[in-house]
């Protein structure tokens, strides 16, 4: 009897301690501290679809995951200061967007770091190639430079007798000379010319606006990056006014009165840093991890815009589109 009784109660003890080991390992709080120059309102959609692919993967908040905010609201000086408060908390891995990435690559953290940034960052000089980041960072590009002539041929098709494309450009965007070469490209193929007008600094988008104005361009591509979306609602006005289509990459565009956007799912890409977050939490290296490129792509129509500047989408567009905006 007292066998069975010391037996008993061993197997109790046992079966605790693994419980107690189970709550323990369940109950590791993974901390990841969130940090962009943008505003919060403007990637809420992104961030909904981070969350969600953290949830597949098992990470819950207010369970064994929490996420520190921090926004610049369209202020690039505040990234330093943002990463700092993260890493008082601290934070057990730092997710970084559009351009603070390039910021955080010249700051002192020891964190692992992932990101989505909207160019090359083999151009901007934070990774050795994409197969090999060979540093403390990684995670997603949006660069697909090779869909520029698929924009060109797009405003062929809504333009049959379009012969001038102007293009504003932030030239010192990291990857913007490849989109410059596949424009040009394209733009020969199709018996266009491309009339570029750069701007990195909102003095300089006036000028190449006022520019414009005065040259033969009838349509106009934007080559997406953090600054051409800051300043969308001029160049979107400019074009409107004038009833130029407008054409760019990221479904913001569209929403905001460009005629039409062709370009990455930035939804799915936003859901795919979640992958990384976990590989790294689970002990991989940002170093060792490639930093992937676009996969999914989405076509969105402003029909509203269309009927503003007096242009018919032909019906075999209107198919194609992802998202129609009445």
């Amino acid at each position: 009897m007292k066998r069975r009784m010391v037996l008993g109660t061993a197997l109790a003890l046992a079966l605790m301690q693994s419980s107690s080991r189970i709550l323990a390992a369940d109950s590791k709080v993974l901390r990841l501290g969130w940090v962009t120059a943008q505003t919060q309102a403007s990637l809420t959609p992104y961030i909904a679809a981070l969350r969600a692919a953290l949830v597949q993967l098992g990470y819950v908040e207010g369970r064994n995951l929490q996420i520190e905010f921090r926004y610049g609201n369209d202020s690039e000086e505040k990234v330093p200061e943002l990463v700092e408060e993260l890493e008082r908390i601290p934070v057990d891995i730092l997710l970084a967007q559009g351009t603070a990435v390039s910021i955080i690559s010249q700051l002192p953290v020891s964190e692992p770091v992932a990101y989505v940034f909207s160019g090359d960052p083999v151009m901007a000089g934070f990774a050795q190639s994409l197969a090999h980041p060979g540093v403390n960072m990684t995670g997603l590009t949006f660069m697909a430079e090779e869909l520029n002539g698929k924009r060109l041929e797009m405003l062929r098709e809504m333009v049959p007798a379009l012969r001038d494309v102007a293009v504003v450009a932030n030239p010192e965007h990291p990857g913007s000379q490849l989109e410059h070469h596949y424009t040009d490209t394209a733009a020969r193929r199709l018996g266009l010319r491309a009339h570029y007008f750069p701007a990195r600094t909102p003095t300089e988008l006036t000028a190449a606006l006022n520019a414009m104005a005065a040259s033969p361009a009838r349509a106009l591509s934007i080559f997406s990056d953090g600054f051409a979306v800051a300043n969308r609602r001029q160049i979107i006005d400019f074009a409107t006014t004038r009833k130029l289509p407008v054409m760019s990459g990221w479904p913001v565009f569209a929403d905001s009165g460009a005629l039409c956007t062709y370009g990455p799912r930035l939804v799915d890409s936003y859901a795919r840093l979640a992958w990384y977050v976990d590989r790294i939490a689970k002990g991989a290296k940002p170093a060792d991890l490639p930093i992937e490129r676009p996969t999914t792509f989405e076509l969105v129509l402003n029909l509203k815009t269309a009927g503003a500047i007096g242009l018919t989408i032909p019906q075999s567009m209107l198919v194609r589109a992802d998202r129609l905006i009445q």
